[in-house]
């Protein structure tokens, strides 16, 4: 209950305040170029990397990221940039 309550007094501020929402909401900020780079933004580390998927951490859940030929540009405790041939991004709750 002590969750939710709080959840919605963040949305609340956020809303009120124009506050960005990723932020206050801690969700993750994720910019594409194309299909060649993903960014990611406010990640809790990275789980699996292979050539063909990535798999993040996030605040409420995790992050897969499917596709060819990746490699890791830069990554940081908190940010990530992934070059290859993205094809698919897929939200797993829990």
């Amino acid at each position: 209950m002590r969750k939710k309550w709080g959840q919605q007094m963040k949305s609340w501020l956020t809303k009120s305040m124009n506050l960005p929402e990723d932020v206050m909401m801690d969700l993750p900020r994720i910019t594409m170029i194309g299909q060649l780079h993903i960014y990611i933004e406010n990640h809790r580390g990275l789980l699996a990397f292979s050539d063909k998927e990535v798999r993040l951490l996030l605040a409420k859940g995790q992050l897969l990221i499917k596709g060819q030929s990746f490699t890791i540009k830069t990554i940081l405790p908190e940010e990530i940039l992934l070059e290859g041939k993205i094809e698919t991004l897929i939200f797993l709750e829990g």
